[in-house]
């Protein structure tokens, strides 16, 4: 008898096993700007490609071009199997929460937004952490004390971007000037990098010499401007320094890649756990990128301005203010 029950048990093992596996089908969902936008929508792609070269394991994609197309692939995504599906972007927020409601059993993630579902991830960063550091960096790098920010959507989440990089330049430059500019209201305000660059030009026709931009697409036309007009621009999401070699200062770089790898990853061994992750400095969730295309323009004394900063953060001597949680900017 005691043989037929642990033969039983491990052939229920195995079969549970094999229908975990059978039932391993990942997606990714991106939101406007598309797959291609050379920020956050790519840095997503990035992760999931990483993850089929290593396990060698497809997955289904899609790129939304409206707003009603979020809630309509989900749940095709979910209809036809496909789990975990990673959703891009906090405005996939009220989509994913009815959805993962019709399929329980279907694992679902969520970057920059929390969907409290018992079968879902959801994903956030200390997105003021990292800016804070590149904030050090421009004021190291600027000759006029003036610096831009050029954001996409207006929204406290881009607000943190703006806000941490404040306060890392005015630790370096008290007197110093900030100019700041969001590009819209809607999700359009992502992919216009003609506008984008109109706004980088008004800031540096005021003296800005340094401009960092938190705008997905937009921030392409931000780059393009500061390199025409002989200035430097600070990418965001993606390592963005290649665009423009010798004239992108540095990039603010937001680990979605790495996050969307794990839920894959995760899923696929067995290991896949809900609730809510927030990845900072100490998690190596968001971080500064320095490689062959701008490694003369960061100084080693800037680097290691920026790189004591990034410590004393994890250890709480520092710390910067989340616009999401108090409204009140306080540099």
């Amino acid at each position: 008898m005691k043989q037929f029950l642990a033969g039983l048990l491990a052939a229920t093992i195995l079969s549970a096993s094999a229908a975990s596996a059978a039932d391993f089908a990942p997606a990714v969902l991106y939101d406007m700007g598309g797959k291609f936008d050379k920020s956050f929508n790519e840095a997503a792609f990035n992760g999931a490609e990483k993850f089929k070269a290593d396990s060698g394991t497809e997955y289904r994609e899609f790129e939304i071009t409206t707003e009603a197309q979020r809630e309509q692939a989900l749940r095709r995504f979910a209809r036809d199997g496909a789990s975990p599906i990673v959703s891009v972007g906090f405005a996939q927020a009220a989509a994913l929460e009815t959805v993962a409601a019709e399929y329980p059993d279907t694992q679902f993630a969520i970057i920059d937004a929390v969907v409290d579902a018992p079968n879902v991830r959801s994903i956030l960063f200390k997105e003021e952490e990292g800016s804070y550091l590149v904030g050090i960096l421009a004021a190291m790098k600027s000759e006029t004390d003036k610096v831009g920010f050029v954001g996409g959507m207006d929204i406290p989440l881009i607000s943190k971007f703006a806000c941490g990089y404040k306060g890392g330049f005015m630790s370096v430059a008290a007197d110093g000037e900030v100019f700041e500019n969001m590009t819209g209201t809607t999700g359009a305000a992502w992919n216009d990098p003609v506008r984008g660059g109109e706004l980088a030009r008004s800031q540096i026709n005021q003296g800005a010499d340094v401009i960092f931009h938190a705008a997905g697409g937009t921030g392409i036309g931000v780059l393009q401007a500061a390199a025409d007009e002989g200035k430097f621009g600070i990418g965001v999401d993606s390592n963005q320094n290649m665009l423009f070699p010798g004239q992108v200062l540095t990039s603010m770089v937001k680990r979605v890649d790495n996050a969307v790898y794990a839920a894959f990853d995760d899923a696929a061994k067995g290991n896949w756990t809900a609730g809510t992750l927030v990845l900072g400095l100490e998690e190596d969730g968001v971080g500064y990128a320095m490689d062959e295309h701008n490694a003369e323009l960061v100084t080693a004394e800037m680097k290691e301005a920026a790189d004591k900063a990034r410590q004393e953060i994890i250890d709480g001597t520092i710390t910067v203010h989340d616009y999401t949680s108090d409204s009140s900017c306080p540099y």
